[in-house]
């Protein structure tokens, strides 16, 4: 969802991924694994 908003913003732009989870569930956490990505980067949990 994130890189296809990106893809069409910037299609000149050429972006390279190690890895793409599938979707955002309804809270808009990362799916299948990382969960709430602001809370893991910042330590806010």
């Amino acid at each position: 969802e994130g890189l296809e908003k990106l893809h069409k913003a910037h299609p000149d732009v050429q972006i390279y991924v190690g890895h793409l989870d599938r979707q955002l569930n309804e809270q808009a956490y990362i799916c299948p694994g990382l969960g709430d990505a602001g809370d893991r980067i910042f330590g806010t949990k």
